[in-house]
């Protein structure tokens, strides 16, 4: 009877570690658990993205929507418009192409036929750092009025790490349609900016068609991440506490 107490479990949880592991692993978890909202929240990005590129293209919403429009519960809808350039005011927004090389986004604003006070900055598409200049590309430029289709996308928000603008050099780092056409004096400007498609384009340059499907979801293995190092935590904790004589049978 009396080697009944040796048999018996005990845990005597330290006070420090305790505390410790007690505030490190909710982080952990609540880390864990947003990255899975961020996965479906991804996914479904994702989907809604591949049908509206799939759609036929819609009219462009009429300037007088415009003060009134969520540009983001339409973001990646194919539109189309018509208008006529304003090249001399084009704008070089600093990018990358498909490879990593670095280069330039021509936005150029559109004053819309139907709508002569009313423009819309269209990222008609890159160019390399050495056709920055328009002089080097004048043959695709046209006064002519045009048709075009391209895809609705949603100002850019500065990021922490986003340089800034420089309007002096043409050297923009954020596409912010709003800033952009107050710089350059424009009037009623569109909430949003369109990227022409490749079917647009009147010439190799610049090269239109740059809206992708290719976001990153990494999310899924970003949770399993976090979990994991949930688990090791535990893992740690307990162990400390065996080799401390603190967990487990006692010896006797």
């Amino acid at each position: 009877m009396n080697e009944v107490g040796h048999g018996r479990f005990s845990f005597r949880p330290m006070l420090w570690p305790t505390l410790l592991t007690a505030a490190m692993l909710p982080v952990l978890l609540v880390l864990g658990f947003w990255q899975l909202e961020r996965l479906e929240w991804k996914r479904d990005l994702i989907a809604t993205m591949t049908e509206r590129l799939a759609a036929d293209p819609i009219m462009l919403p009429a300037p007088e929507e415009w003060a009134s429009l969520d540009a983001a519960a339409i973001e990646y809808t194919r539109v189309a418009l018509t208008g006529r350039f304003q090249h001399a005011q084009e704008l070089h927004y600093f990018t990358q192409n498909e490879s990593g090389a670095p280069g330039y986004a021509v936005i150029t604003p559109l004053v819309l036929a139907n709508a002569p006070d009313a423009v819309v900055l269209v990222d008609r598409g890159f160019v390399p750092v050495a056709m920055k200049d328009r002089m080097t590309r004048l043959a695709t430029e046209s006064d002519d009025e045009v048709s075009l289709v391209g895809v609705l996308r949603t100002p850019q928000p500065r990021g922490l790490f986003d340089g800034a603008d420089d309007p002096i050099r043409n050297v923009w780092m954020v596409r912010d349609p709003v800033v952009m056409g107050t710089y350059l004096g424009l009037g009623r400007v569109a909430p949003f900016i369109i990227e022409a498609e490749a079917a647009s384009a009147s010439g190799a340059w610049p090269k239109a068609g740059r809206t992708r499907v290719d976001l990153p979801n990494n999310h899924l293995d970003y949770a399993l991440t976090w979990f994991g190092l949930s688990v090791v935590l535990i893992a740690i904790y307990l162990i400390y506490h065996r080799s401390q004589g603190r967990l487990g049978r006692p010896k006797g």
